[in-house]
């Protein structure tokens, strides 16, 4: 049917009030399981050090009756060495768009602060979880502080001609060969359990990316080896999705959509740190003009307490 002539409909109108939602709608993941299980502390310096030990091999030891007590060579700690790296952000708003009227805020400079600070939390992750070496840094070269992946070299697996990182001076300095890809397997899970478990480490987290997640979901006889976690369980490791049963204890199995995806990490949380010289904080700077500016900062760095109480299996596709 037609419209009848000299109707006024919503086309001739002026003046309608438009019909914008006051919920802004940001999907963007904000989750960090690695940052979130792992411990924090404070440092002083923008270098920060740690030593790490460990027992001679077990032996016999049968001593002869009255025998003489002769010196045993004594193996000195290994002291290793990070840097903190500063995280920033930064945004200036005119004083005439924090004044009009908005939807979904009141303040674009409360908005803004809140979206720069999840950023920054994202960014770090990327930063622990990735493959970057150290960079001590100088006036004209922004520190970085080494990912995990940098330190991981006694309990490690790589694709045929893959190596590990070089540690010059406890440092991690030079980025690793890549092996041939290889295809994600329980094998492999398996093969780096029993490295992790021989060098003393106490499986605890298996950290994938959301595709090898849906992987290791499909491993063969995984009915029998997963079980769904139960209520309590993320009270103690945050963001576990399901439990892997392995022959050396319970691995919780959490996707991690920052990491690499050629990377699967075996995590002790207890063994690593955030180290912080300077809490996140947000400073207004100088004003130049009609407009309020701000940065806000992190400085920190990771920790890898002991390196062999992880692992990692490289070089996946």
């Amino acid at each position: 049917m037609a419209q009848p002539a000299d109707t006024f409909d919503r086309y001739d109108l002026i003046g309608v009030r438009e019909d914008l939602s006051d919920v802004i709608s940001n999907i963007s993941p904000t989750d960090t399981p690695f940052m979130s299980n792992i411990g924090k502390a404070s440092c002083d310096q923008t270098q920060f050090d740690w030593q790490t030990d460990s027992l001679a091999a077990a032996a016999a030891n049968a001593t002869i009756e009255g025998d003489d007590t002769a010196a045993q060579a004594v193996v000195a700690t290994i002291r290793y060495v990070n840097y903190t790296q500063i995280y920033k952000k930064a945004f200036t708003i005119s004083g005439t768009a924090e004044r009009v009227k908005k939807a979904g805020r009141k303040s674009e400079i409360a908005y803004q602060t809140a979206k720069r600070g999840k950023e920054i939390k994202r960014d770090q992750e990327l930063s622990f979880t990735g493959t970057n070496v150290a960079v001590a840094g100088n006036s004209t070269t922004a520190r970085v502080t080494a990912s995990l992946d940098t330190w991981l070299f006694t309990n490690d697996t790589n694709g045929t001609s893959g190596t590990a990182y070089t540690i010059t001076g406890g440092v991690p300095v030079t980025a690793r060969t890549d092996g041939t890809n290889r295809a994600w397997s329980e094998t492999l899970l398996k093969a780096a359990l029993l490295l992790q478990y021989n060098a003393g480490g106490e499986v605890s987290m298996l950290m994938v990316s959301p595709a090898k997640k849906q992987e290791t979901s499909a491993f063969a006889g995984i009915a029998e080896i997963r079980s769904a976690v139960n209520g309590a369980q993320p009270a103690t490791i945050i963001g576990a999705v399901d439990v892997y049963v392995s022959d050396f204890g319970n691995l919780n199995v959490v996707p991690n959509r920052f990491m690499p995806t050629d990377l699967a990490y075996l995590i002790d949380p207890s063994q690593a740190k955030k180290r912080v010289l300077r809490p996140y904080f947000v400073e207004e700077l100088a004003k130049t003009g009609d407009s309020a500016k701000f940065h806000m900062i992190e400085e920190a760095g990771l920790e890898v307490t002991n390196e062999q109480a992880h692992a990692v299996v490289r070089d996946l596709i």
